[in-house]
């Protein structure tokens, strides 16, 4: 069987390219059409939906308040202080990749400024700044006027030009690894330092790691005989330009927060996202990120999962690094921005047909292991944007429908039993409003009063936003994997 997926992979890969828009569509329609001819069934999958969701509120309620607890135990630490108890810690090199493209001069300015607030020796850091070749004259601009202003703040700071080449996809991806390994070719090559005492890290372009990052990261590579299976995950925040957003994306922001907060405290699920570290020996020996696909975080993990046969895992980072949420001039054109990002990490589901092959072919692995991993994250995929339609509209629509079902005792408490329900996770929603307050940043001066007065209540709004940005966009790229219609990287406009 191994050998003929092999033989066929470009078929089966394309029919696995399908099954997610196919499963995620039948189960959205199912509520519909089997309110004709089963409704009991839809009954009872709506309210088997509904406690699968309460449990995993109240599951990522509890996460969050841990992991918070945590994170502001960890800012509070002093990390170089343990890192200086290992005898070799100064032969530990970190280099960060910062991908770019269209990326304003001073966020790119305010990344290295944080960069350069570090408690890890600064001497000890490489920055790259990736940039893309087809930005032309802009990008060698801002190339030279970011090395005049930071030179010699940094061991070393370099800029790459990545062109376009065939074969590759546009994107972060391709990025990264044209920029990693002219950044390998000069501190490996020609520097001569020690490959097993190197990280990278791959940094959007707009996030400031905390202080205490690289000192937490030196810590625990060289406290892990099993450093060179590891990737390093801290918690993703949008919160930079939080209180300039409309309440709808704002809201988004606070929530998707709060959830990748409370992510690090599940160690059997985590897997890295957006900007995260890996050590520089485990990166070369599979090849590096691949230049083919738009997503490369999921990517990465699995290509490093199934080169090592399943032994690599990501450890978490309690500490939050700052990015910013989609934004742009005017009221329309950041929802744009917002549901075009969404957008393109829903795209990661064209990661599952990878998951799923390489789970069907490479032999010598365990098999709970990769099971594991490989289901969650394919059924996550999935349920993206099936979760909406499910909670909020799947209880009314057998009654409204059938109305012999309406008369059954089923059919006229379904609606009840569902709210009642979902009523509950309304106590998991306080816990994250609270931890929502605790790592928000404070209002700048000059908010309206009223602004941060409602703020708490703006997760009233959650039905309407969890169309517009989870379902919506979700489907969207689902639908255009099943179709064929393969993404494009797509750069939103930043201010």
């Amino acid at each position: 069987m191994r050998k003929w997926l092999i033989k066929n992979e470009r078929k089966v890969i394309r029919f696995l390219e399908i099954m997610p828009g196919f499963i995620s569509w039948s189960l959205i329609l199912f509520p519909v059409w089997g309110a004709f001819f089963v409704p009991t069934a839809v009954a009872y999958y709506i309210i088997g939906f509904d406690i699968y969701w309460l449990y995993r509120s109240v599951v990522a309620a509890v996460m969050a308040v841990m992991s918070n607890f945590r994170i502001k135990a960890a800012q509070r630490f002093d990390w170089f202080g343990e890192v200086k108890s290992f005898l070799d810690w100064d032969r530990v090199h970190h280099i960060v990749v910062i991908p770019t493209y269209m990326e304003p001069l001073h966020t790119l300015k305010r990344t290295l400024k944080g960069l350069s607030k570090q408690t890890f020796p600064r001497k000890n850091l490489t920055i790259v700044l990736g940039f893309e070749k087809r930005e032309g004259a802009k990008g060698r601009d801002k190339a030279k006027r970011l090395l005049k202003e930071f030179d010699g703040v940094f061991g070393n700071l370099i800029t790459t030009f990545h062109p376009d080449l065939k074969g590759e996809v546009k994107g972060k991806s391709s990025n990264t690894a044209w920029a990693a390994k002219i950044a390998k070719k000069l501190l490996i090559d020609k520097q001569g330092k020690d490959i097993n005492y190197c990280t990278i890290t791959s940094n959007d372009a707009d996030a400031i790691l905390h202080p205490h990052y690289f000192s937490y990261l030196s810590f625990k590579f060289l406290d892990d005989p099993k450093r060179y299976e590891r990737i390093w995950q801290s918690a993703i925040h949008f919160y930079n330009n939080i209180w300039k957003l409309p309440v709808l994306t704002r809201t988004f922001n606070r929530i998707s927060s709060v959830v990748a907060t409370g992510i690090l405290m599940r160690k059997d699920r985590l897997i890295n996202f957006s900007t995260y570290s890996i050590s520089l020996k485990l990166v070369d020996d599979i090849g590096y990120w691949d230049v083919d696909v738009i997503p490369e975080d999921y990517r990465m993990f699995f290509k490093a999962f199934y080169a090592t046969s399943g032994r690599v895992e990501v450890e978490p980072i309690f500490l939050p690094s700052f990015a910013d949420a989609a934004e742009a001039h005017g009221f329309w054109n950041t929802m744009t921005n917002q549901y075009e990002q969404i957008k393109r990490w829903a795209w990661g589901v064209s990661d599952d047909s990878y998951i799923i092959f390489k789970w069907l072919t490479v032999p010598n692995m365990p098999f709970w292991e990769k099971s594991i991993r490989s289901f969650f994250v394919v059924k996550d995929h999935i349920l993206w944007p099936v979760s909406w339609f499910a909670i909020t509209l799947g209880a009314n629509i057998p009654p409204l429908l059938n109305k012999d079902f309406n008369r059954t005792i089923i059919g006229k408490t379904l609606p009840q039993v569902s709210s009642g329900i979902l009523t509950i996770t309304l106590v998991a929603m306080i816990a994250i409003i609270f931890i929502d307050w605790q790592q928000k940043p404070k209002a700048p001066k000059g908010t309206k009063w009223w602004r941060k007065a409602i703020s708490p209540f703006e997760f009233v709004l959650l039905p309407i936003i969890g169309f517009f940005f989870t379902a919506l966009p979700g489907l969207d790229a689902h639908t255009r994997l099943m179709l064929g219609r393969y993404m494009e990287y797509r750069v939103t406009e930043k201010v």
